[in-house]
């Protein structure tokens, strides 16, 4: 299991963590994720062999939120 930290931008609201989490945590590989509002963040621990920070990344940018891997 990989770990990864994704910067998200445009989230204001418990809705908008709780949909980038349920979008996370419905990725095949994904064990868990965690979004924190106040950092604009979300924290994933995944399966390397199914997911990358990129695909990760994409997921939520399809969910409607800007993000990237964080540096």
């Amino acid at each position: 299991m990989e770990k990864t930290l994704l910067n998200v931008s445009g989230m204001t609201c418990g809705n908008c963590v709780k949909k980038v989490e349920t979008t996370l945590n419905g990725l095949d590989g994904v064990e868990k994720a965690k979004v924190d509002l106040e950092n604009a963040s979300a924290k994933v621990k995944y399966d390397e062999t199914k997911q990358s920070p990129e695909s990760l990344s994409k997921a939520v940018t399809e969910a409607g939120y800007e993000t990237e891997p964080k540096k």
